[in-house]
């Protein structure tokens, strides 16, 4: 996470709030008017109970109890208005900061560089937009019109609590004292290192679980159960082991505070004993009528005691919401060329490039030189981990080499504008995703401008027929929508048919047929075959019977081209390419036995 600033976190909210500061301003201002107000009922009950009592028994004497009971429900009202006033004016506040913070973060994020997401995991950025920012919106809104309201009731219930009766007033604060030496144990610098760690818990477990439900075609391919992810469930055994240390360590002093902020009955009840004169029988009816009167304001202390304590931890995790936003603001982006050019062709040149990942030891690609002419088919192939992915993600600047450079049509890629760039290369992933929109929509995305005949033959190319077809609400059918789900091979030849209508002069098929049934394989096949036409490609695959036809093979481990050739000149050598080809002939006749 990036340095913690130390600045309050009101003023870094006005910094989203703009002029709509002014709202926040008055909404404290009325929250704060409101708490003032809302005690005044209690006098006019201390009132009617003074009437109440000097008449007693003949209560038909009782003088202006009507009028001392409108007052307090007219004075009742009156508070809970203006505080609705205050609500009004914070939520309109919150909603724009929270709008303004959200657009601020989704900019911020299409200026970084495509490989971004796969450093820090779409889980945690997903959270940090969505619950982090609403973290700040309910802290504007609610919690910080109740905390004017916490802070300004206790100053009011001093004045009421030793006016009537001071020495039962001290009495009654003795809880309040209590209570704050308690919160002060819980609070402070360990509280907020605590809830540090109780969001970065609940992140963690946040991304972990994106990239497990990503992986459900994995384990049901091979039949394993969640156990088999074992970073996702190490994250949720390691949230609830803290929260069950954090509960056990809270424990006592919640126990104590509790206890404190609810002995006030029994302060009292020791009070009329040896003040009121009861223990020698002369009670007498001014201290009687305190007594009610304090029996029935001394809750508010209760209540306003544990909204106190609430809000200093609405802080603490406000605080750890705006740094997590402030940390994801200072992510810089890949810095552009003052000086922008246009590639000539499709043609990609590696000179010496290596790259490594933050925080690794070893380099995933390493000093690797290769030239890729325009309207070449190639593939990469070769062991997991060997630098396949992230050589091809290196040309479309997902991160900037470590050294040596890439050029597209004799320009580095440094030097391409991002724009051009992006309608340069185009990616079809294993994992291709559609958004909840309609087929048309999620197609059209290639390419903002084309025509509903256009994306008709686009899907059309990508042998999608079959799926419009099958879907009574055809191409305008709004994925997920009254249960139309897709399949990944269906899915996979919809997000071909964008990338046909991007028309991009090179293709980055990247385990493209992983996850695909044998009918949507052959599928797939043909709609790559035709997308393919004309274009520079470069192919990511395990199954090498799709790479055999290919112009060139680079076989990558660890991080470099160990051999290259032809898909015949290959198989002739005893490498690691023969090895592979093999081992894969060998999966292919592989069945299980009768």
């Amino acid at each position: 996470m990036a340095e913690q600033k130390t600045s309050k976190p009101t003023k870094r909210l006005f910094e989203y709030a703009e002029n709509y500061k002014y709202l926040t301003i008055a909404s404290w201002v009325l929250a704060t008017v409101s708490a003032f107000i809302a005690l005044v009922p209690f006098y006019y009950i201390w009132r009617l109970i003074k009437e109440v009592i000097r008449v007693s028994p003949d209560f038909d004497r009782a003088q202006n109890l009507s009028a001392y009971g409108w007052c307090a429900v007219g004075s009742a009202v009156f508070a809970m208005l203006i505080y609705m006033g205050g609500l009004i004016c914070s939520h309109l506040a919150a909603f724009h900061v929270q709008a303004t913070m959200r657009s601020r973060l989704m900019r911020h994020i299409m200026s970084l560089p495509l490989g971004f997401m796969d450093k820090d995991g779409s889980g945690k950025v997903r959270k940090i937009v969505n619950e982090s920012s609403a973290a700040t919106e309910t802290y504007l809104a609610h919690q910080l019109p109740d905390k004017c309201v916490a802070t300004a009731t206790p100053i009011g219930l001093v004045v009421l609590l030793l006016v009537f009766d001071w020495r039962l007033g001290l009495l009654s604060l003795i809880p309040v004292v209590l209570g704050f030496a308690i919160m002060s144990t819980m609070m402070g610098a360990n509280m907020k290192k605590k809830m540090e760690e109780y969001q970065n818990a609940l992140e963690e477990m946040s991304s972990e679980a994106v990239e497990y439900v990503r992986g459900i075609p994995v384990v049901k391919t091979f039949g394993q159960s969640v156990f088999s992810f074992k970073r996702f469930r190490d994250s949720i055994k390691k949230y609830e082991k803290w929260t069950i240390a954090y509960t056990k360590d809270l424990r006592i002093p919640m126990m104590g505070l509790t206890t404190a902020i609810n002995s006030v009955f029994a302060i009292l009840i020791a009070a009329t004993f040896w003040l009121g004169g009861v223990k020698s029988g002369s009670a007498d009816g001014t201290f009687l009528l305190n007594l009610m009167f304090y029996i029935i304001i001394t809750p508010i202390i209760t209540v306003t005691m544990t909204k106190m304590m609430y809000a200093g931890e609405n802080v603490m995790i406000v605080e750890d919401a705006l740094n997590r936003i402030d940390g994801l603001l200072e992510k810089k982006p890949l810095p552009q060329s003052v000086n922008p050019a246009k590639p000539q062709d499709a043609s990609i040149s590696f000179k010496n490039v290596s790259y490594r990942y933050d925080g690794a030891s070893d380099d995933a690609i390493h000093n690797i030189s290769l030239d890729i002419k325009s309207g070449e088919h190639i593939a990469f192939v070769g062991p997991s981990g060997g630098g396949k992915s992230t050589l091809a993600k290196l040309i479309a600047r997902f991160a900037d080499v470590n050294s040596g450079f890439i050029e597209i049509g004799g320009v580095n890629v440094k030097n391409i504008k991002a724009s051009d760039l992006m309608n340069t290369v185009s990616f079809v992933f294993q994992d291709s995703k559609l958004l909840k929109m309609s087929i048309f929509d999620n197609v059209r995305m290639g390419n903002k401008n084309a025509t509903r005949e256009e994306v008709i033959e686009a899907l059309h190319n990508a042998q999608c027929d079959d799926i419009i077809e099958k879907i009574p609400g055809g191409i305008d059918t709004v994925i997920g929508s009254k249960g139309t789900y897709l399949s990944g091979g269906e899915t996979q030849r919809i997000a071909i048919a964008r990338a046909m209508l991007k028309n991009a002069p090179i293709l980055i098929l990247d385990e493209a047929t992983a996850f695909a049934d044998p009918d949507n394989e052959a599928k797939v096949q043909a709609a790559f075959s035709k997308l393919s036409e004309g274009k520079t490609v470069i192919m990511i695959a395990h199954r090498l019977s799709s790479v055999t036809e290919v112009d060139r093979i680079y076989v990558l481990k660890n991080g470099q081209i160990c051999q290259s050739g032809t898909h015949e000149n290959l198989l002739s050598q005893d490498g690691l390419y023969a090895h592979m080809w093999k081992e894969f002939n060998k999966s292919v006749s592989w069945k299980v036995g009768a």
